[in-house]
């Protein structure tokens, strides 16, 4: 029993050393300042509130759907006139 406990150690650490990984690249300042900085730079006042009330994710989800909002309008408009 020793043994094999001995032995499925490091396969075990392992996988939570890779687990701890993927939590953590999420939160890395380099992945969350390109994006703050690019949303910062573009957001409306409500977006801004909203990422501070209730933290980047969400504030970055409300900014897309606006952004995809836009987008379908502005493509909308360009078929009617062509």
């Amino acid at each position: 029993m020793f043994l094999l406990l001995t032995l499925a150690f490091p396969g075990v650490l392992l996988v939570l050393l890779l687990a701890m990984e993927r939590v953590e690249a999420p939160l890395r300042a380099e992945a969350v300042g390109e994006h703050l900085t690019t949303y910062l730079d573009k957001a409306r006042p409500d977006e801004v509130e909203t990422f501070v009330s209730q933290g980047l994710e969400r504030a970055l989800a409300r900014y897309w759907r606006r952004r995809a909002l836009r987008s379908r309008l502005l493509a909308r408009r360009l078929a009617a006139r062509g």
